[in-house]
């Protein structure tokens, strides 16, 4: 598979102002140096696993999402939505949506 370094540029820079983080601030919470986002974004420097791994700490997003531009989400994000759609729900409700749910972890899918 070919990772195309000016998509990933493009996603970090997106999600970056999705953020509303500056790139200092990014640097920052991902203990990168000055200047290096920059590169990153405008694909000039390729950044190790490490350095994806920070990045994608810093910016609450997932490497899927940045590498593939896919958007899957982080599973805490996950977890607030099932718990407040079950909190909504009858008592009946909710035991069939948690029946359900593991029934689909049953299944090898």
């Amino acid at each position: 598979m070919y990772v195309d370094y000016k998509e990933l540029g493009r996603r970090i820079a997106k999600r970056r102002r999705e953020l509303g983080l500056k790139q200092y601030e990014v640097n920052e919470l991902a203990g990168l140096s000055d200047k290096y986002l920059s590169n990153i974004e405008r694909a000039s420097s390729v950044p190790s696993i490490d350095v994806l791994m920070k990045l994608c700490h810093a910016l609450k997003t997932t490497p899927d999402h940045l590498l593939l531009g896919t958007e899957t989400k982080p599973a805490g994000e996950i977890a607030r939505y099932i718990e407040n759609a079950l909190s909504a729900m009858s008592d009946k409700q909710r035991e069939l949506a948690i029946d359900f749910m593991e029934w689909i972890s049953r299944q090898d899918v």
